[in-house]
């Protein structure tokens, strides 16, 4: 299956009267709380600063929509300024020093902020929306919420465009897998289910299953048909590291591909609700190894 090289416009959001905005503060996770590098020793050091100044202003994001003191119009309002702040140049952001900090490294790259505005689009969206009705809907939204990660990472080392679909393939199983492994907390925490709503009635299963200690049989089968969903992505994605000419992204972005790779095959495996889904310091360190050993191959 393939994602589309670029997003369609963003669909509007409900609407959100002006409101003064507190300081927008985030809860202290950092890029080590990842089961994926984010700008690692592999890349070189003069791209590891923008890296991470682009996914601190994420953490943020994802602090706000994951507020569970904010109702859904304070967290649009504040979503809104992190992106009014990164795209004018003349606002002196004192609220927002991460979209200060990343609009300095746009301009200093000449990188368009379109990257970090679809992804702040994304949180936008999960401050409203609980649900996902289809495959289809939930690919949508990992366009926005997972692609322009990487789309950015590839900007930053000026690789091609034609990047883009193995890029958003990529990136697509990487936050699927991710919710796979957190559907729990999801549910529990945020009442957001992403196991599309199709595929759950196709098994019998509701997301009320999510509170469970286990998996009943009918949430079993709908984790399956979604992680078997997963292999022609990941298919496409292995094709990224061969279209990338900078060799440190490269052998990245194959670590990368491995770790998606192998996150797939415990996926197919393991309980999410009953076990720790996420690879254990033997499994990363294996698929660490072979990344990198198939970046030279």
């Amino acid at each position: 299956m393939r994602l589309n090289p670029m997003p369609e416009p963003a669909p509007p959001l409900p609407a959100v009267m002006p409101t003064p905005v507190a300081p927008l503060t985030a809860t202290g996770k950092n890029h080590s709380n990842e089961n994926f590098p984010v700008g690692s020793w592999l890349v070189g050091p003069h791209e590891r600063p923008a890296i991470h100044a682009f996914y601190q202003l994420v953490r943020l994001a994802d602090d706000i929509a994951d507020d569970p003191l904010l109702d859904p119009p304070p967290k649009l309002q504040k979503l809104r300024r992190l992106s009014d702040v990164l795209t004018h140049a003349h606002d002196e952001g004192h609220d927002a020093p991460q979209a200060v900090a990343l609009r300095h490294v746009l301009q200093e790259k000449n990188i368009t902020a379109q990257h970090a505005r679809d992804l702040l689009h994304a949180f936008q969206q999960d401050a409203v929306k609980r649900r996902y009705n289809t495959w289809d809907e939930l690919l949508d939204y990992c366009r926005y919420s997972a692609a322009p990660v990487g789309r950015y990472v590839l900007a930053l080392h000026g690789e091609d465009e034609a990047t883009w679909p193995a890029n958003d393939a990529l990136c697509a199983v990487l936050q699927i897998t991710n919710h796979l492994q957190d559907m729990a907390d999801d549910y529990r925490e945020n009442d957001r289910v992403y196991l599309p709503l199709d595929i759950l009635a196709q098994h019998g299963a509701d997301p009320a299953m999510l509170a469970a200690a286990t998996s009943p049989a009918p949430l079993k089968a709908a984790q399956r048909a979604m992680v078997e969903k997963l292999w022609p992505l990941l298919q496409q994605a292995r094709q990224l590291p061969k279209q990338v000419r900078h060799f440190r992204l490269r052998l990245e972005i194959s670590v990368i591909v491995s770790l998606a790779t192998a996150m797939t095959h415990k996926l197919r495996r393991v309980d999410p609700l009953a076990t720790n889904a996420k690879l254990n310091k033997f499994e990363l360190a294996g698929a660490c190894v072979w990344g990198m050993m198939r970046a030279w191959f």
